[in-house]
């Protein structure tokens, strides 16, 4: 019957038992003659005493509760800054305080789940990110401490080796350059360090000039770059122009690594309203399902294997995720194994 009761429901309770107790103790009384009360004087008895003990336990109960869910809110409040403050005007006693105290604490210890949860999964990002790089910088260093050794060694004197393991190592210092330049770039990015020269340009002509630029690359795999047919409309937008190139370069260098030998890469363009669609779609080697969530991550690659010969430092998709977030635009991808990849992002009309 209590099980759910409010603080005012409670101290009626109680003081209905209080008084119909001093009530029938009253009038067994004088019924036997133990007193001699009249009985109008019996029924104020009563009514009085149930009226002292509803406000003297309504009082208490409102600074027993008041001062335990203080406590309880202090602690939230401290733990976590949004949280309510609480004072007694926050007591209700026609509600059930304690079961909306016990709401509120369920909500918070749920956030606070939710926020070790998440502070796991950083440290998780943390080790690996760590493990990543360490690998990833290992490898140059290991490769340039082999062929400088080998020269100390009495290779420098050989014509044979001497010019083709000092190409080698100029290679692998040029990937280690690589890594260290698009760490500082991301680093500028996440850090907000990095700001952006927002204008108007054209989209169109940004992107023939990526593709003029990588003409070259695509050449030994027999790879055409080109703009999507219907793509001839040409749109005005309003973003940092050279971050933009950053990212179609990066994205055409991609679509050229996991390319198909006589394959093809379009870039397309869509009016979305307020928005601009730009899509980098190939006809690669594609991307599984399982790795669709990671190819933006940090030094994450596709084709591991394949990747440490075509070179690169692992940071391409994560630097393009980086500059699009910070034109606080959106970056997506469609892919299926063996047929092709497609790298779609918005930007804002001019």
């Amino acid at each position: 019957m209590l099980k759910n009761a409010t603080p005012r429901q409670l101290a009626i309770y109680v003081a209905f038992i209080v008084g119909g107790i001093l009530l029938a103790c009253l009038v067994f009384f004088n019924i036997l003659g133990l007193i001699e009360i009249p009985w109008l004087y019996i029924f104020v008895f009563a009514l009085i005493t149930f009226g002292v003990t509803y406000v003297t336990l309504t009082f208490a109960l409102r600074k027993y509760i008041y001062r335990k869910i203080k406590l309880i809110y202090k602690t939230i409040h401290r733990l976590k800054r949004q949280s309510k403050e609480f004072n007694e005007n926050n007591i209700e006693l026609d509600t059930d305080v304690l079961s909306a105290v016990e709401h509120d604490v369920s909500e918070w210890a749920a956030s606070q789940e939710k926020e070790i949860e998440s502070l796991r999964s950083l440290e998780e990002y943390r080790r690996n990110f760590l493990g990543n790089i360490s690998h990833e910088l290992k490898t140059p260093i290991f490769n340039m401490q082999g062929y400088l050794y080998t020269l100390l060694d009495g290779g420098l004197y050989d014509s044979k080796i001497n010019m083709d393991y000092l190409r080698r190592a100029s290679v692998n210092v040029q990937r280690l350059q690589t890594i260290v330049e698009d760490l500082e770039v991301i680093t500028r990015l996440e850090s907000g360090e990095l700001s952006l020269d927002l204008r108007s340009f054209s989209i169109r002509a940004l992107a023939e000039e990526c593709i003029e630029d990588h003409l070259m690359m695509a050449e030994p795999l027999n790879i055409t770059l080109r703009l999507k047919q219907g793509a001839d409309n040409d749109f005005d937008v309003n973003a940092d122009k050279e971050n933009i190139r950053q990212v179609i370069n990066n994205l055409l260098a991609n679509s050229i690594k996991y390319g198909s030998l006589n394959g093809t890469t379009k870039i397309g363009f869509y009016d979305m309203g307020e928005y601009i669609l730009v899509e980098v779609a190939d006809d690669g080697i594609g991307i599984d399902k399982e790795d669709l969530n990671h190819v933006f991550d940090r030094f994450y690659r596709v084709d591991k294997s394949r990747s440490r010969d075509i070179g690169g430092s692992g940071l391409g998709l994560s630097i393009v995720k980086h500059i699009i977030e910070a034109h606080k635009q959106t970056i997506n991808l469609r892919s299926t194994l063996s047929v092709g990849s497609t790298f779609g992002f918005t930007l804002e009309k001019a």
